[in-house]
């Protein structure tokens, strides 16, 4: 029997705190203190079921997008498979590449539903669903690596821009990748959007054969996940410039089909130290100096 879901105030008062299992959100509202109230009684409400929900179509959500013509029962459930849709055609992914993206927009619309708010965010894990109302902002840190947080960037998001969802994925993150960026955040209309698109450039940020990679069957670390016996990343030796920019260059193909597509918005790239930014992007990031930033075709790194 598994433990009943964690939901309390974070020490600092103003954020909640809701973990079920795999499922960790930090959330955080603006406006009254009764509206503020309101909204996250409503999104502990919300979450209670959320996990439960989504465990008993796992099967279905674990398999390749669009194989089995069977539509997800749960709200949450249909929003993953809505959101991976468009690139199952021409790539591998299933459902759950967008959970993480999926749970904060339902625990938001849960939020905005119940209570008047001028900002909110649920994070994820990296994987951010936004509310702005009219005139206001978001100002987000862009982190280079999780497990070495260091801030090299910044997202000025406006209520007048359609960017709702934020999603960061890599080969060091809680997920497994099948390439080797350290990061690859996206910009879309909506989190679970921004999931899916960035599990799919991530991984194409790749060198295949490379002896300095290490990879392993994702089922050897994980037997019930969704990637079965297909490698994913564990370990990215040293790499020369050259590769970078190798690796980094497949990664920004797929992104720019995505973005020409109007599926995304913007995205960057990072990887061992490099960064890469779309001209167009810069009016929603900016870049903390580095020696190795630089600007490419219609991609922007964080």
């Amino acid at each position: 029997m598994r433990q009943p879901p964690i939901i309390r105030m974070l020490p600092d008062q103003r954020r909640l705190h809701l973990h079920d299992g795999p499922i960790d959100l930090i959330v955080e509202a603006f406006g009254s203190r009764a509206e503020i109230r309101t909204a996250y009684e409503a999104a502990a409400r919300r979450f209670l079921t959320i996990l439960d929900e989504l465990c008993a179509e796992l099967p279905l959500l674990r398999s390749p997008a669009g194989t089995n013509g069977v539509t997800p029962r749960g709200v949450v459930a249909r929003r993953m498979a809505d959101a991976v849709g468009p690139f199952a055609a021409q790539h591998f992914i299933t459902p759950m590449a967008a959970v993480a993206g999926a749970v904060a927009e339902e625990i938001l619309g849960a939020m905005t539903t119940a209570a008047n708010l001028s900002r909110a965010y649920v994070n994820n894990g990296g994987d951010i669903a936004l509310h702005l109302a009219a005139g206001e902002s978001f100002q987000i840190g862009m982190i280079e690596r999780p497990d070495r947080p260091s801030l090299f960037g910044s997202i000025k998001l406006h209520a007048s821009q359609p960017t709702r969802g934020i999603a960061t994925s890599g080969w060091r993150g809680r997920s497994f990748s099948l390439g080797i960026a350290d990061a690859v955040t996206v910009l879309a209309e909506r989190a679970a959007m921004a999931d899916a698109a960035a599990t799919i450039i991530a991984n194409e940020v790749d060198l295949p054969n490379h002896p300095a990679i290490v990879r392993v069957p994702a089922r050897e670390i994980a037997p019930d996940n969704d990637l079965g016996e297909r490698l994913v990343t564990r370990a990215v030796g040293e790499l020369t410039p050259g590769e970078i920019v190798q690796a980094l260059h497949s990664g920004v193909v797929v992104a720019r089909q995505l973005l020409s597509r109007g599926l995304i918005y913007a995205v960057a790239f990072r990887l061992q130290g490099q960064s890469r930014v779309e001209p167009q992007a810069l009016r929603m990031m900016t870049l903390i100096h580095h020696p190795d930033a630089e600007s490419v075709g219609s991609v922007l790194h964080v």
